[in-house]
């Protein structure tokens, strides 16, 4: 088994981050033999994947891998710092450049200079700092706040992100150019729910090393047990299993783990497609789970509602013309018209009928 871990970091908050990552999952393995591929290189590598999932892991394993593995590995997360202190964190800064700024100092890329630096959430930087970001990635030189002088530093760029970048280009919160240079090479990490093959091993880590650290010896996990913390689905991923294995064995007796002991969150956490799934959905299973959900709240009305949502979305997808939406939906024109008055979505304008008097007879000339 492929089993990766944190070194021992004292002060190192890990309250969100997975503290281990295996690679026994179909899924994983294939991650783990691009990973091997690419890590050799200088390239830049953006990470995606959800919060808990094993970034950082996977991001030493590159360095590990690579030339640079016996000089500095540098983990920054993006979010921790607010704007006005992230540039002096990331580039450094002289003495007196800021209030509080008593001596000059180095900055996160002077730190890991030769090695790696990992840029974790790195959706978080404001823009003002991805265009200094950029720069320095493209000089390869780093210029402190409060000085003029450039400094040369020799670093490999790894970014992690657990939102879609794609979108917050879109909505201008983050650099086109700048994901293009950090996106040489992707790797996406899958919620754990999508590598099952991988749970039973992680369950099984974390029993030995709890076991060890609280000093009770072997601990087993029954049958029953096991089979719940397969089917479940892990919205917290990899960190939300190591605390719920924690707890159990805070409280198990007798050395057995049993259903009773676990404790599974009720939190149904709602996804915004913040990473690419790993197999496209199609239009039908997306139909499917949508119908499913309306079913669970239906009061016998779900035909009309289905349907008339159907033709409005048609209708103003097809820019409110007939022709085009009767087109869309494989009706003819008539009855497409007749389908959107009954629902409002067309309003039929009736004049009054007009009298022919030749023969007495009353005719609707509107027609």
């Amino acid at each position: 088994m492929q089993l990766l871990t944190l070194p021992p970091s004292p002060g190192l908050a890990t309250s969100i981050r997975a503290t281990a990552q295996v690679f026994e999952d179909p899924t994983s393995r294939a991650l783990l033999a691009h990973l091997q591929q690419v890590a050799p290189s200088d390239a830049s590598v953006l990470i995606i994947g959800q919060t808990g999932t094993g970034k950082e892991l996977v991001a030493r394993h590159v360095h590990n891998l690579s030339a640079r593995r016996h000089k500095p590995f540098v983990a920054v997360n993006c979010g921790a710092f607010s704007e006005t202190l992230v540039e002096a964190e990331l580039f450094g800064h002289e003495k007196g450049a800021f209030t509080g700024a008593l001596t000059a100092k180095a900055g996160w890329f002077e730190e890991a200079d030769g090695g790696t630096l990992f840029l974790d959430e790195i959706g978080d930087l404001p823009l003002p700092i991805q265009v200094k970001l950029l720069r320095v990635l493209q000089e390869r030189e780093v210029v402190r706040l409060g000085s003029r002088k450039s400094i040369k530093i020799d670093v490999r760029v790894l970014a992690a992100t657990n939102v879609q970048l794609e979108k917050a280009i879109n909505a201008g919160h983050f650099r086109e150019d700048l994901y293009y240079r950090l996106n040489v090479v992707n790797l996406v990490l899958k919620p754990l729910r999508e590598r099952p093959g991988d749970i039973l091993p992680l369950i099984r880590h974390f029993i030995a090393q709890y076991s060890h650290r609280l000093g009770h010896g072997e601990v087993t996990l029954d049958a029953q047990a096991q089979r719940k913390l397969l089917d479940y689905s892990w919205p917290g991923n990899i960190r939300e299993l190591e605390n719920v294995i924690h707890h159990t064995l805070l409280i198990c007796r007798n050395k057995v783990i049993g259903v009773q002991d676990l404790h599974l969150s009720n939190l149904r956490i709602e996804r915004q497609d913040n990473f690419p799934e790993s197999v496209p959905q199609s239009a039908e299973t997306l139909l499917q789970k949508a119908f499913e959900k309306l079913l669970e709240q239906a009061h016998g009305d779900v035909y009309e509602k289905v349907e008339a949502e159907l033709l409005r979305t048609a209708y103003r997808y097809a820019n409110c013309n007939q022709v085009h939406t009767a087109s869309l939906l494989g009706l003819s024109r008539n009855v497409t018209r007749t389908l959107l008055i009954r629902i409002g979505e067309l309003v039929v304008n009736r004049r009054r009928p007009a009298l022919d008097t030749r023969d007495g007879r009353v005719i609707n000339l509107s027609t």
